[in-house]
């Protein structure tokens, strides 16, 4: 079953779907495995609603590893509380398995009441579609330190800055916006998707020599040992909990900072030019 508000849009959704639909504070009566799919910022309120009607033996399962690492949720004594990480966002999770494959997991335990927590894990990793492809033994901690800080400095934070940063060289020195943004962002996912599929060095084998030792020669001017302790200083702020503690509190003030800059972001001139130049490949929104 799933669990929802009351009143929540989704409910038709997953009844449509064949789920029977109960609500949070029912389903700790209801479901001996309680699966925390959620956004973080929501799973301390609704463990509130939840912890009352906890039983012996039951298993409680996340996602991800931000709420147990912070001690958002503090969980009894006499329930299992393990982590299944699926790498990949729900809609790739679901879409592997539809398509008989599975997307790399990380499984952990951080209280194992039963005895049988890691068996419990494996099983619901596996039955994600991981067993298909691997599953790797992690804990809650370095499960959200490394998925923060990746998010942080890598996939999000650092590449969307990179992106954002090269666009606006080439449109400050008199370029074409829309060359700067193909050239900087449309192309960047030419070139992850070798890296995906292929790795480093076999993507290198399919670019050009020009890109090739253009690559060699300017990677090393952009990532200088400055950007390196910049990371440095980032996981420290995720390990020492400072991150978390500003999140929490952005999270308290009703998320100031994000709608601020949603709105700067979508305001941009590299999302006034992109939204016009993929509506001229249809396709490239169909994915």
């Amino acid at each position: 079953c799933i669990a929802l508000r009351e009143g929540s849009a989704n409910i038709q959704t997953a009844q449509e779907l064949g789920f029977e639909v109960v609500e949070l504070s029912e389903c700790g009566i209801k479901c001996d495995v309680l699966v925390f799919l959620l956004p973080d910022e929501w799973h301390k309120e609704v463990f509130a609603l939840i912890a009352p009607t906890l039983k012996k033996d039951q298993v409680l399962i996340f996602s991800h590893g931000f709420s147990i690492t912070t001690q958002e949720i503090i969980p009894p004594n006499f329930v299992d509380v393990v982590l299944v990480a699926p790498k990949g966002a729900g809609s790739a999770v679901r879409s592997e398995y539809l398509a008989g494959r599975g997307v790399v997991s990380l499984i952990g335990v951080f209280q194992d009441h039963s005895t049988h927590a890691q068996e419990i894990a494996l099983e619901y990793a596996c039955a994600l579609g991981s067993g298909k492809s691997a599953i790797f033994q992690s804990s809650f901690k370095d499960e959200y330190e490394c998925d923060l800080f990746s998010e942080q400095s890598v996939i999000c934070g650092g590449l969307e800055a990179l992106i954002r940063a090269g666009f606006e060289t080439l449109t400050q020195a008199g370029y074409p916006e829309e060359i700067a943004y193909f050239e900087c962002l449309h192309e960047a996912k030419i070139v992850m998707d070798l890296i995906y599929s292929k790795g480093i060095a076999s993507m290198r084998e399919h670019i050009s020599n020009t890109a090739e030792y253009g690559d060699i020669l300017a990677g090393e001017r952009i990532i200088t040992p400055k950007v390196k302790e910049e990371m440095k200083a980032i996981l420290r702020d995720i390990q020492e909990g400072k991150f978390a503690k500003k999140f929490i509190n952005e999270r308290e003030n009703g998320f100031p900072t994000l709608q601020k800059e949603r709105k700067i972001l979508k305001d941009s001139q590299i999302e006034k030019i992109g939204k016009q130049m993929r509506g001229l490949m249809p396709w490239v929104t169909q994915s």
